[in-house]
C-alpha cells in the first residue's frame, strides 16, 4: 500500500508543528505581559509589513476572534503603510476586503 502524501506542511515536517504548537502557542502566546488581543495586533502588523500573506490570512482571523475590531484591524493596515510601504498595506487590506465583504452587505 503507498504511503499517503502529506497535505500541510506540518504534516510533512511534524517537528515544525510540535514547536509550533509547544513554543510559540504553549508558551509566547500565554505569556502573562500581553494580552492575546495585543499579541494578534502586534502579530498581524509584523506579517503585513512583511507582506507574508498565508499567515496573515490566519493570524487576521485570530486577531477578530480575539476581541480585535475592524475598525482596529483596517486603522492598522492604514498605520502600517507609513512604516513598511503602500505594498504591503495594499497586500493587507486585499485579505480585509475578502474577509470583511459579509459586513457590506
Amino acid at each position: 500500500m503507498a504511503k499517503e502524501k502529506p497535505k500541510t506542511v506540518y504534516e510533512l515536517i511534524p517537528h515544525l508543528g510540535r514547536l509550533r504548537d509547544e513554543v510559540v502557542y504553549g508558551d509566547v502566546w500565554e505569556q502573562p505581559e500581553l494580552n492575546k488581543r495585543d499579541r494578534s495586533l502586534i502579530t498581524v502588523a509584523a506579517l503585513a509589513a512583511l507582506c507574508r500573506t498565508d499567515e496573515l490570512r490566519l493570524h487576521m482571523n485570530r486577531a477578530i476572534e480575539n476581541g480585535v475590531t475592524k475598525d482596529e484591524m483596517l486603522a492598522l493596515i492604514t498605520h502600517i503603510a507609513f512604516y513598511s510601504g503602500w505594498p504591503t498595506a495594499m497586500n493587507a487590506g486585499r485579505y480585509a476586503l475578502e474577509m470583511f465583504a459579509d459586513d457590506e452587505a
